[in-house]
């Protein structure tokens, strides 16, 4: 109800909360305006990018990523595969070169840890705009083939996305591309090392992947919470709301509803399939998700080719899953043979 009444539960809120920060989103906008620019936007993900992306793209970055740790016999996951392969990604399809990449990754930390230290998020997010600033009007000199220039060209009926509009995307880019991939791909390979005999399954018959990554998603969403203002009193299930109020809708919640899903808490990739809202839902559905898909398929398959016998290190602490806003395990450490 929420996410589809757009009227009533307003995303208006953003403008105060992720403006200063990331500059102007589609976050913010409401309808028809979102509407429009939402599908300025989708140049930029167009399913016909999708199988360039990973061929040219995801697939040799993750094959390289695998290859650099497949000796060593042992790995922290997180740290050597599920964070730094996300922000590569979205780092070359903004097409930034690679000298700039550790630098664009200091910067993304920085400001994605915005609720621990505002002010140095917010000196990352100058330091980002000044950047793109550069990147923007290179592209407008000398057209590449990525991101920065199809949404620097795209129009629809007249409109384009302003300077500041492409800032914020790009700036946006990082939390909603990036760090959520992240955490979804290692949550899922918690839950499939701790769950064995699925891990088995679907080492053994790949067409249980895609299964398996919509239950992660569902079983620990990587990003929880959804902000919403109230624009007039209304009811929720009972209870009164006044106009004015703000309310954070948690989606880890709702996956977990036990009316839609028996036994809501276990992971179980073989569970009758229902759409979860990990994505979100409505009109501000992930504009990402199918590069999402695209990118834990890739990550798994060659987990599974690259590193047989995969398993949690039994010498190391037991992982866990933390996290209020993303939520993640922090450590991933295994071994294979």
């Amino acid at each position: 109800a929420v996410f589809t009444d757009n009227v009533t539960f307003s995303t208006r809120v953003y403008e105060d909360m992720v403006r200063p920060l990331q500059g102007p989103t589609i976050l913010e906008m409401q309808e028809p305006e979102h509407a429009t620019y939402r599908r300025l936007h989708e140049f930029a993900f167009a399913k016909s990018s999708m199988k360039r992306w990973d061929t040219e793209l995801v697939g040799p970055l993750v094959d390289r990523t695998i290859a650099r740790i497949r000796d060593d016999k042992r790995a922290d996951l997180v740290a050597a595969v599920f964070m730094p392969i996300p922000v590569r990604i979205i780092a070359a399809l903004l097409g930034l070169p690679e000298s700039d990449i550790g630098e664009f990754h200091r910067l993304a930390i920085d400001l994605l840890g915005f609720r621990a230290d505002m002010e140095t998020a917010m000196k990352a997010s100058a330091e980002m705009k000044e950047y793109f600033i550069g990147v923007l009007a290179d592209r407008r000199k000398s057209p590449k083939d990525d991101m920065v220039t199809i949404l620097s060209r795209a129009e629809i009926d007249g409109v384009k996305m302003s300077d500041e509009q492409i800032y914020g995307f790009m700036r946006n880019l990082l939390p909603a591309g990036a760090e959520t991939t992240s955490r979804s791909t290692a949550s899922l390979a918690l839950a499939l090392l701790t769950h064995t005999d699925q891990l088995d399954a679907v080492r053994a018959d790949r067409t249980l992947l895609p299964q398996a990554i919509e239950e992660g998603i569902r079983w620990e969403t990587p990003l929880l919470n959804f902000i919403r203002e109230v624009t007039t009193d209304t009811e929720f299930f009972g209870l009164d709301i006044p106009r004015g109020s703000t309310m954070m809708v948690n989606l880890g919640s709702a996956n977990h509803d036990e009316t839609r899903w028996p036994d809501p808490e276990t992971f179980n990739i073989f569970r009758e399939r229902k759409p979860h809202i990990g994505f979100g839902h409505g009109v501000h559905l992930c504009l990402g998700m199918h590069l999402a898909r695209l990118e834990s398929t890739k990550f798994f398959n060659a987990l599974f080719d690259e590193l047989p016998g995969l398993r949690l290190d039994p010498d190391a602490p037991p992982p866990y899953v933390s996290g209020t806003m993303f939520r993640s395990p922090p450590r991933l450490d295994v071994v294979w043979d």
